[in-house]
């Protein structure tokens, strides 16, 4: 019975703590949104600036309970898209990494063109990706990948590269394959630089996507962002993007949750 109730005290105590914590990490952004929003609000109220050009949180808000199904619909096209370019691109850069870390061949043969894909505007890819793929779903992926390559890859390539020799000594006294001593050995001491890159690279597919919408006009958030634009509808541009916004952040938190659970 104490054992039960020390069981359970634990567990209180932890989820107190983890409150708590959430709590504080969470009081500074939204006292800084808070105060963003009383500005935003004053300025439209002491200026005679029309709502096309500044509309007031009120008129944000407004728009956005009229066309929050389109709205949470366009979200849901935007975070597929994101999602299957950044597992996409998240695969491709480890596989690149490793294959760079392995070789020195390699490393010389690839690096070049990973830094031309960063430094290539993804704009200047678009057309021709769409000309030859169509521009459905898959291809809109593809270019939402191409953003997150990068960053995975000279994150992850880094961390291999930094693996404590004296840990791959180890691993091979004892007998460790190659392919055991990069799953085993290098790839959890390059964890955290490989999910640094995978966050960056998060905020980067959601970018891809909506570059991608801007340019097809199929669908999603980048879709209701520029048709709101066309029409002058300010209120309901703004609301889009605080859609956006808030799938950014949450495209964000999806890798530094996953680090946090593994203990990295």
């Amino acid at each position: 019975m104490n054992d039960s109730g020390s069981v359970a005290s634990g567990s209180v105590s932890d989820f107190d703590t983890s409150a708590t914590t959430l709590v504080a990490r969470a009081t500074p952004p939204l006292a800084v949104a808070a105060l963003a929003l009383v500005g935003w609000w004053a300025a439209v109220r002491s200026s005679d600036v029309p709502s096309v050009v500044l509309p007031s949180p009120a008129d944000v808000a407004a728009a956005f309970a009229a066309n929050w199904p389109a709205l949470v619909e366009a979200a849901g096209v935007t975070a597929l898209t994101a999602g299957l370019g950044l597992v996409g691109g998240a695969l491709v850069g480890t596989a690149l990494a490793v294959a760079m870390s392995a070789s020195e061949t390699t490393r010389a043969v690839v690096r070049p063109y990973v830094v031309a894909l960063r430094v290539v505007p993804v704009i200047a890819i678009a057309p021709l990706l769409f000309r030859w793929l169509g521009d459905g779903v898959s291809a809109r992926a593809l270019l939402a990948g191409t953003l997150a390559v990068f960053p995975v890859t000279i994150a992850t390539y880094q961390g291999l590269a930094a693996t404590p020799e004296e840990f791959v000594a180890l691993a091979r006294s004892v007998g460790a394959s190659e392919r055991s001593q990069y799953l085993r050995v290098r790839l959890p001491a390059a964890a955290p630089q490989a999910f640094a890159g995978q966050k960056v690279a998060a905020a980067a597919s959601v970018v891809g996507a909506v570059v991608a919408e801007f340019l097809t006009l199929k669908a999603g958030i980048g879709y209701r962002v520029f048709r709101a634009s066309t029409r002058l509808q300010t209120a309901r541009m703004v609301a889009a993007l605080g859609v956006l916004a808030l799938l950014g952040v949450g495209f964000y938190l999806v890798p530094a949750l996953v680090e946090r659970r593994a203990n990295w």
